[in-house]
């Protein structure tokens, strides 16, 4: 298990979470919305992630089953952190956002980053 600290580019938001596997969790999706984002998250418990600054910075985007929520700067706009409709017991968090992670070098630790098949989700599959 891994405290992990990450920031907006700004720097307006601040949070911390714990991460069961550490950076190794780091994946991507294919649903509609998370490829269009782009960006890699991690896997962080949902309780255990706090706002540390910037609460009244954030905002929210959900839809469909409204069960995502994906959460954004107002000020520069970066996407920081997401609760998953897979399990919301979990959160994503931007791997770009990680203090001391680069997404560039991160292969070269952990392998590829994977992707998850987010268009064929159980929850869209009524």
């Amino acid at each position: 298990m891994e405290h992990v600290k990450a920031n907006c580019h700004c720097g307006a938001v601040e949070i911390e979470a714990d991460f069961p596997e550490g950076l190794a969790s780091a994946a991507r999706c294919d649903c509609s919305f998370c490829r269009r984002r782009g960006a890699a998250a991690v896997t962080a418990i949902a309780a255990s992630l706090k706002v540390l600054k910037g609460a009244e910075n954030l905002s929210l985007y959900t839809w469909g089953t409204h069960t995502a929520k994906h959460y954004f700067c107002k000020t520069c706009g970066i996407y920081t952190h997401h609760q998953r409709r897979s399990d919301p017991r979990e959160c994503g968090v931007n791997l770009g956002c990680i203090q001391g992670a680069n997404p560039r070098t991160h292969a070269q630790t952990y392998g590829e980053i994977p992707w998850n098949d987010g268009v064929n989700h159980p929850s869209d599959q009524q």
